[in-house]
């Protein structure tokens, strides 16, 4: 058991490092079957919640930097979605960060945080407190299921 909770955090990092950046994909299942298998949810939910706060700081980094190249390519995102993020950015304002972790318009919500050049204090705060948030109320939900 202990070589599956060990390769199955290290794989759950992995993944949610990825769902934030370049993978259309999520790890929420992910999650879920490591704490169901692990019977741990303390582990599973900081190794998600780190390895997708990193990931949209490479998004941030990315849009700090600008280079469009990076984001159409790399992470995939067509000018329509970044039109949509800024609008979105622009009008709930940065507090929509704490909406980051959502599917489609989570990730360019990100880069254009980088590229409106949010503070970046403000924005790892409100991201880690959304993207966390989300991962353990998925494991509570679980808990709530299971019982």
């Amino acid at each position: 058991m202990e070589l599956l909770s060990h390769y199955g955090i290290l794989g759950l990092f992995l993944a949610a490092f990825l769902a934030a950046t370049i993978l259309p994909f999520s790890s929420e299942a992910l999650l879920l079957l490591v704490v169901r298998q692990t019977g741990d949810w303390v582990l599973p939910v900081v190794a998600a919640s780190v390895g997708n706060i990193l990931g949209s700081l490479v998004n941030y980094w990315l849009g700090l930097k600008g280079n469009k190249i990076l984001l159409h390519q790399w992470l995939r995102i067509d000018e329509k979605t970044l039109h949509k993020a800024k609008r979105n950015f622009n009008r709930y304002g940065v507090y929509s960060l704490l909406f980051a972790w959502l599917p489609v318009v989570g990730d360019p919500l990100t880069v254009v945080a980088g590229l409106l050049k949010t503070r970046f204090s403000l924005f790892l705060l409100l991201v880690s407190l959304g993207k966390a948030g989300r991962y353990l109320a998925l494991v509570w939900g679980l808990h709530l299921i299971t019982l």
